[in-house]
């Protein structure tokens, strides 16, 4: 298997560390991303990969979720990397008190909830366990894959952003998540567009509804296009947007947004706002942004 075998990550530790986080960077860097895997499941994944040949980066989350297999899970790792598979660990904990506190901001129950009873069964009669009570359990069921990891990452002190940068930092390699810009035009007669960041109005423009040869035309006709930038109000417009853009997107992209959405609004969303936005869209492509334009008011 090792010839073709994938990169492997597998993400792993106490409830409230930050798995999730973890694995949503991991996502945005390419990997291919499955939460809550079943121990058993992962040779017979990596094996498909392998034979397949298109993936070539996996992560997988793996913790007290599925416990009934942990007991497996070192032994199976061991194998694996005996056999070649690139296989990397991250194990994520906390402070215990950092721990109690994030559960009772999110007010979640500890996923190991209740206590076995004297059968080893955790049956609707067993006790019911406290958070602090379940996390020391948690540790417990951890502690062999603890043993094996490659990283263990105390997330006590991280905020979302930092745990993010620490993933793309160290399983990234050159590699770095990319923001993803949309550029959308609209018009304002049919209402705002919630998936939108930031919002722009071009209703201060010329409006060429008002031409009688291009009313019927869209914002991608050459004619309406040339008509909205033939005035200096538009140019403006669109060198201080970029001038705002080369400021603040590198910032989004630092603080680990993956998408962002920018609206540009005119009266009907046909005319002004598409050809603005389709300029708006190019420039950011020509500064290496990955930026797509989308219209959704145009054929209204």
């Amino acid at each position: 298997m090792a010839k073709d075998a994938p990169r492997v990550v597998v993400v792993t530790g106490l409830s409230g560390s930050g798995k999730s986080t973890a694995i949503r960077a991991l996502e945005d860097l390419g990997y291919f991303c499955i939460d809550n895997l079943p121990v058993p499941l992962l040779p017979k994944l990596i094996e498909l990969a392998a034979d397949g040949g298109s993936l070539k980066s996996l992560a997988f989350v793996i913790d007290t979720r599925s416990r009934e297999f942990l007991a497996q899970a070192g032994k199976m790792i061991d194998r694996m990397r005996d056999e070649g598979v690139p296989m990397r660990i991250m194990f994520l904990e906390a402070a215990e008190d950092v721990l109690v506190r994030r559960f009772s901001e999110t007010r979640r129950r500890h996923p190991v909830g209740q206590m076995p009873n004297a059968d080893g069964d955790a049956s609707p009669g067993s006790t019911s366990v406290t958070i602090r009570e379940g996390i020391r359990r948690e540790r417990e069921y951890l502690e062999e894959l603890r043993h094996r990891a490659d990283e263990v990452i105390d997330t006590s002190e991280h905020t979302v952003h930092t745990l993010k940068a620490f993933v793309e930092q160290h399983f990234g390699g050159d590699q770095k998540p990319e923001l993803q810009v949309t550029v959308l035009s609209f018009g304002f007669k049919y209402g705002l567009p919630l998936e939108c960041d930031l919002v722009f109005d071009l209703r201060f423009l010329p409006n060429p509804y008002f031409v009688e040869h291009l009313r019927a035309e869209s914002g991608q006709n050459p004619a309406v296009r040339d008509y909205i930038f033939s005035f200096a109000q538009t140019t403006r417009f669109v060198s201080i947007f970029q001038e705002m853009a080369d400021f603040m997107l590198p910032m989004y992209q630092r603080e680990g947004k993956s998408y962002l959405t920018i609206g540009i609004g005119c009266t009907g969303g046909r005319h002004r706002s598409v050809a603005v936005s389709e300029s708006i869209a190019e420039r950011l492509a020509t500064r290496g942004w990955q930026a797509q334009v989308r219209h959704r008011d145009i054929k209204k």
